[in-house]
């Protein structure tokens, strides 16, 4: 099959590319012009712009949409129009599945703008006649996850840490070679058509026991304590000075870790069978 996978560039989409040039004719897409990979045909495309998207969907039998707009000031915006435009072509193009992935904690009654937008980009993407299969996920435990790396940092730059309450919510999860399994398991599935997935790792633990288990596995042991007073906004500006991870990106971020992102069915584990990343496994491949 011909699948076109965009947001190619990004932290799932290239083991993902790898993944699917196993077995198909892959076609990646990025803003930005990439090096060429073997098995892989890059191109360049805006998914909010309906002329390059119509060019690189042509002759597709599948796409991926791993688009975002996190870090921009109307990411909300961004992504709604990406989601559209896409999905508006997909059916011009005869695409016959979009794959997309979404975030666990969607269906929450007080959403975050960021999980409010994930929402929101799967319901434009479904807004057409092409069937969408959509896996949502919470933390992706691999190099370059942003949330990942921000728990990271905290651990490696701070002894003692004073923390806000959303170390306390429980989340599942997932290491990044899962991810990628089940996402490239559903390709050209026909029972994973019009459906939606939960994709958790084999443990719901809070953030804070994800800290402390990232601190033993670094060789530190961090002192942590949580407090009732930190807002989303003051808890993005401190990660901003002691992460790598820039205010625009953290807030959306630590606003959306005040919903519990645990998965509610197990439906994906029967239709792509895998052995599960324990975390502590995940993290270490991460630290590689």
């Amino acid at each position: 099959m011909r699948v076109v996978v965009f947001g190619a560039s990004g932290t799932i989409g290239r083991p993902l590319l790898t993944e699917l040039a196993r077995k198909h004719d892959v076609v990646a897409i990025s803003r930005r012009e990439q090096k060429a990979a073997d098995g892989v045909t890059w191109q360049t495309a805006d998914a909010t712009d309906a002329a390059s998207v119509a060019r690189v969907l042509d002759g597709a039998d599948v796409a991926y949409y791993l688009v975002h707009s996190l870090g921009q000031g109307d990411f909300e915006d961004q992504d709604i129009r990406a989601a559209e435009t896409t999905a508006r072509q997909a059916e011009r193009a005869g695409v016959n599945q979009l794959i997309y992935l979404g975030g666990l904690g969607d269906d929450s009654a007080e959403l975050s703008p960021h999980l409010r937008s994930r929402r929101e980009t799967g319901m434009r993407l479904a807004s057409t006649s092409v069937p969408v299969t959509t896996l949502r996920a919470a933390m992706v435990v691999g190099r370059g996850s942003a949330a990942f790396e921000t728990i990271v940092a905290l651990v490696d730059r701070l002894p003692a840490m004073v923390t806000p309450r959303w170390v306390s919510t429980r989340t599942q999860p997932i290491a990044l070679s899962d991810v990628v399994a089940y996402l490239a398991g559903v390709c050209g599935m026909d029972d994973a058509r019009g459906e939606a997935y939960d994709a958790g790792g084999p443990e719901v633990m809070t953030y804070r026991d994800m800290m402390e288990r990232i601190a033993g596995l670094r060789g530190k042991r961090p002192f942590i304590l949580e407090v009732p007073v930190l807002t989303p906004y003051l808890s993005s500006l401190w990660l901003h000075v002691v992460t790598p991870v820039k205010a625009g990106i953290a807030r959306p971020l630590i606003e959306g870790l005040r919903t519990e992102t645990v998965a509610r069915d197990e439906r994906i584990r029967t239709l792509v069978p895998i052995e599960l990343t324990r975390f502590d496994d995940a993290a270490r491949a991460a630290f590689e």
